[in-house]
């Protein structure tokens, strides 16, 4: 454990180091963090608008709230791996990661973090402000906001691994952009980017709550806006460590396999 932890430490270090050289590379990646449920947030207000001040039980300001949360905890959970597993493999560069004396994935982890914890304080600010420019509602109770980080570091794991084993497509096809794509859309519907759950018909509902795609993104956002009770909350913790199992064994499966498949390719 110790190891480990040294490890992690000296990943941090290098990762965050590399990541300020890329300054401008994160400020283009936040500003599109930032657009599409910007986007979202201002097609539903004006749809609200036009209907009364509300759809469903969404008013116009539970869109903005509901749109602002969800920047923040896509950014949070969010992670590029599967396009850059299959540049990794394709030019080669995953042969001397398989070198190292430690699993790919704790480099990969470091890198993830090490980019939030430089992007995270701004996107919050971002956030603040839209909060104030779009009059967003927030009134949580005080316990669903205790619950709020250990759901949010759940889903980021979960999103993590799963997209994780999804990349190591990657060592059967190196070509995987139309997987990324089926994914990405999957994701839009059934994690609620594109509009809150409860608006979709009841086979996506359904779908929704039996795939993971909810609890990566939609269930810290409903969390937080109030709109879950205890019970609820705990049945989504479930659902989480649930899929973070799952997550966890398709993982080592895929890698195993992936490896027994793997032929180094590049230049």
């Amino acid at each position: 454990m110790k190891a480990m932890v040294e490890l992690y430490i000296q990943q941090f270090k290098t990762t965050l180091t590399m990541m300020f050289q890329y300054r401008a590379s994160l400020l283009i990646w936040m500003i599109g963090q930032v657009l599409e449920p910007l986007v979202y947030l201002i097609v539903w207000s004006v749809v609200s608008a036009s209907s009364g001040g509300s759809v469903g039980s969404y008013t116009t300001a539970d869109f903005a709230a509901y749109y602002i949360i969800l920047m923040v905890v896509n950014q949070v959970t969010y992670t590029w791996i599967m396009y850059e597993f299959e540049y990794r493999i394709r030019e080669g560069g995953f042969s001397f990661a398989l070198l190292k004396p430690v699993h790919p994935i704790h480099s990969d982890i470091a890198d993830n973090v090490s980019s939030k914890v430089i992007t995270l304080p701004v996107m919050i600010l971002i956030a603040a402000g839209l909060g104030v420019v779009f009059h967003a509602s927030i009134s949580p109770a005080p316990w669903a906001v205790a619950m709020f980080i250990p759901v949010l570091l759940l889903a980021f794991l979960v999103r993590f691994l799963l997209e994780w084993t999804l990349a190591q497509a990657a060592f059967w096809t190196t070509r995987v952009g139309a997987i990324n794509q089926l994914y990405f859309v999957l994701m839009l519907f059934l994690a609620g980017q594109i509009a809150p759950l409860t608006l979709l018909p009841s086979p996506l509902q359904a779908a929704a709550a039996v795939l993971p795609f909810r609890w990566l993104i939609s269930f810290p956002v409903e969390l937080l806006l109030g709109r879950l009770s205890p019970g609820e909350t705990l049945v989504g913790l479930g659902a989480q460590v649930a899929w973070l199992v799952v997550s966890i064994v398709l993982m080592r499966i895929v890698w195993r396999a992936g490896l027994r498949t793997y032929t180094a390719v590049g230049a």
